[in-house]
């Protein structure tokens, strides 16, 4: 029995990450000219506030603000780098200092700020160095990217409330915000759109979702 699982286990592990890459090959083929061109920021409406974070995998974190009540737009994108426009596949190499990350739009009148940094802990390990899961990459960092005076003194007081929590330190950056560069419009919505069909959304999203109970 000890021999099957030795060698069982990996079998397996190497299956989902094939099916993983497969899927995501597959995907990648089927984008148009349309698709692969950088999103366009919303206008925030008037009343509206901006947040920005960076958690790992932003198909990860964008599917969990966008289910928050208070929240109106989700961008994924990239923030943090030393050069403009940058590609996905210049970020994935750690070319360009980027790291993944989403832009929230959100009514402070029904969802606060504190509120999002508390979704912020929760939907990610911020223990990890530049690593959520099996995504490993200065891009997949924790960080949050504050706006103003307001949000930076929120921010480090809601790390070191969750610190309390969390057995290991927390290496989350507390960082000011900079330009942000919105992902290609095939990166936009992606679970969503992806969820049934895509690998990824199978094996890493829809567990989160469920952890989180934000299931629909």
């Amino acid at each position: 029995m000890k021999r099957f699982i030795t060698f069982t286990l990996p079998l397996i592990a190497l299956g989902a990450i094939l099916i993983f890459f497969i899927s995501n090959q597959q995907t990648h083929s089927e984008e148009t000219m349309e698709q692969k061109k950088a999103a366009t920021l919303p206008v925030v409406p008037e009343g509206h506030e901006t947040a920005t974070f960076a958690a790992g995998c932003y198909w990860c974190v964008e599917v969990v603000f966008q289910r928050l009540d208070g929240v109106t737009a989700v961008t994924s994108g990239f923030i943090g780098g030393h050069i403009a426009n940058p590609s996905y596949e210049a970020v994935c190499a750690e070319t360009t200092g980027h790291a993944e990350a989403v832009q929230v739009i959100y009514d402070p009148k029904k969802i606060s700020y504190d509120k999002l940094l508390e979704w912020f802990w929760r939907l990610h390990d911020p223990t990890t160095l530049n690593r959520q899961g099996n995504d490993v990459g200065s891009q997949y960092r924790s960080a949050i990217y504050f706006h103003n005076d307001a949000q930076k003194t929120a921010s480090t007081a809601s790390r070191n409330k969750a610190q309390e929590k969390f057995p290991h330190p927390i290496v989350t950056e507390i960082t000011k915000s900079s330009t942000f560069y919105p992902a290609k419009l095939s990166h936009q919505d992606y679970y969503r759109i992806n969820g049934s069909k895509d690998g990824y959304c199978r094996a890493v999203i829809a567990p989160k979702l469920k952890k989180l109970k934000l299931e629909k």
